[in-house]
């Protein structure tokens, strides 16, 4: 059995931690916390610093924590949803991260592939919960709700994370391989 990485685990903490404190930063206009995605942006740092499999864990309980304590994001089907989209930006950032050679370019590539995997994710989860109830979850309404409403959150966590882990990379916070 490998030995529970303690730095990761507590760095893996602080990042759950941060995605239920960053949504507090736009609290009051629910749709300005649509559009910017607070609490991805400690998921898809985790993925980078952490490894995917932190990543993984880390984007599938910070939707569903939040929910349970505070009903923001409502649990059904938005926090579960998320919970799904969010665990596939932590798990594909962190391995594409890990297998892509270490160029500032493949953090981009890292990144959108990311975002662009877990949207995906995120509209099949909503089309099968929201049809379990029931309802109908079209194209487009998972354009709307992936990209149209979300370009300044897209925007922000490509502007914001790259630079970020980058940094992060020259401060050697995260060990450079390969």
């Amino acid at each position: 059995m490998k030995k529970l990485d303690v730095n990761r685990l507590v760095l893996s903490a602080m990042f759950v931690a941060l995605g239920f404190a960053l949504p507090f930063l736009t609290g009051q206009l629910q749709v300005l916390g649509s559009m910017l995605s607070p609490m991805h942006i400690p998921v898809l740092l985790c993925g980078f610093v952490c490894g995917w499999p932190w990543g993984l864990v880390v984007g599938a309980l910070s939707p569903l924590l939040r929910s349970l304590i505070l009903n923001m994001p409502p649990l059904g089907p938005i926090a579960l949803a998320m919970a799904f989209e969010m665990a596939v930006y932590g798990a594909v950032a962190g391995l594409l991260y890990e297998k892509l050679p270490k160029k500032p370019l493949n953090v981009l590539v890292s990144l959108i592939t990311a975002m662009l995997v877990g949207r995906l994710v995120w509209g099949l989860a909503m089309y099968l919960l929201v049809g379990a109830s029931g309802g109908s979850f079209g194209f487009q309404a998972f354009l709307a709700g992936a990209f149209i409403n979300a370009w300044p959150g897209i925007i922000l966590h490509i502007a914001l994370i790259p630079p970020l882990v980058m940094a992060l990379e020259r401060a050697r916070f995260i060990p450079l391989k390969a």
